[in-house]
């Protein structure tokens, strides 16, 4: 004759938790049909080593996949509700089955089980934030070093070209720099656009106007003093504005890089704060002497000149617009020069406070 054994219930708002008194539970047998739940199984109980079962009749209706698992002294039933929601009871009986008790060290009240879902969703949400903030993180880190790596390969192509021909041929190479260098110079100019758009988003944190200044400098020399005067493609002043540049670069891009992985190199970080003092000035003066060098050929070929009506004359030549770009270009290089100061004094000051 079947026994019945003592079975401990407890629910949340999606599941129904049952605890069954028998231990060394074999041949267990748990279905759930028509909303009714049967268990039986062999195992040691209140009437010691016998087969026991019983059947529970739930109030609501419940999902006919059921789990269990068994443990020495008990076996752990898990029944999912069809609907999520509070029952007032476990049966649709009123009445209570006498083997069934409340379990109460799974217990809680409909309140207590609203703060644990709420808790519980605190801390998914908290997991997926941090899983989100991680990604992030390492999608910019990637793009960044990406970006920097690509402008160290171009740069430092340039610089290494330009040095082994001024070896190979001498003075000859000042002459070509321009049919050699600038497919390269055109492509890692056009990229250096990014980091405008890095400040202003605010991928990277630094001021917009630094770089903003670098960029549209250096892409009106390369665009509209080399690239639209074939004139100038053979003066000896365009291998000196790209071999400063490139020389600034080839520090600046690997030092980058290091940042990407809050890593230093104390020799690398030196030169990046150091040796622009020197080449900064000299490639503004250098970009200063092709502007000066093609403002006769712009007076001359009327190119890029505007023209305005007849009242005021036939055109403004774009020489006197040069002109005044020399000027911005020198009070570009105080600003530049000005900022870029400020950051190797407070980078040194940190380093020395963090020394100390």
């Amino acid at each position: 004759m079947a026994l019945t054994p003592l079975v401990y219930w407890a629910q949340r708002h999606k599941e129904i938790y049952l605890r069954v008194e028998l231990t060394d539970a074999q041949n267990i047998d748990v279905l759930v049909l028509e909303n009714v739940l049967r268990f039986r199984a062999r195992g040691h109980g209140a009437k010691g080593l016998n087969e026991y079962c019983f059947s529970l009749e739930f109030l609501s209706p419940v999902k006919p996949e059921v789990s269990y698992k068994s443990t020495q002294r008990q076996v752990n039933i898990t029944v999912r509700k069809e609907q999520h929601g509070w029952w007032d009871r476990l049966t649709v009986q009123e009445r209570k089955p006498v083997f069934l008790a409340p379990d109460f060290d799974r217990w809680l009240d409909e309140s207590d089980a609203e703060m644990e879902n709420r808790e519980k969703f605190v801390v998914l949400k908290l997991i997926a934030n941090k899983v989100s903030y991680y990604w992030i993180v390492h999608l910019k880190m990637g793009y960044l070093f990406m970006y920097n790596l690509v402008q160290f390969l171009g740069f430092s192509w340039i610089f290494v070209n330009m040095t082994v021909r001024l070896f190979i041929f001498g003075q000859d190479s000042l002459y070509d720099t321009f049919h050699t260098i600038s497919d390269v110079m055109f492509f890692c100019q056009i990229l250096a656009s990014v980091e405008v758009l890095n400040a202003a988003f605010g991928v990277v944190k630094t001021g917009v106007v630094p770089p903003l200044i670098q960029v549209v400098g250096r892409n009106f020399i390369l665009f509209i003093i080399f690239g639209s005067l074939e004139e100038m493609h053979h003066r000896p002043v365009v291998f000196f504005v790209f071999y400063l540049w490139s020389a600034i670069e080839i520090v600046r891009y690997p030092f980058y890089m290091l940042g990407c992985f809050n890593t230093e190199w104390k020799t690398l970080t030196w030169l990046r704060y150091t040796i622009w003092i020197p080449l900064y000035p000299l490639g503004v003066l250098a970009e200063a002497v092709a502007v000066i060098q093609s403002i006769p050929i712009f007076y001359e070929t009327k190119r890029f000149s505007i023209p305005v009506p007849k009242v005021f004359g036939t055109s403004i030549n774009f020489c006197y617009i040069l002109h005044i770009y020399l000027v911005l270009m020198f009070l570009g290089l105080f600003i530049n020069f000005r900022h870029l100061y400020k950051q190797r004094k407070r980078r040194f000051r940190t380093k020395k406070r963090k020394a100390n």
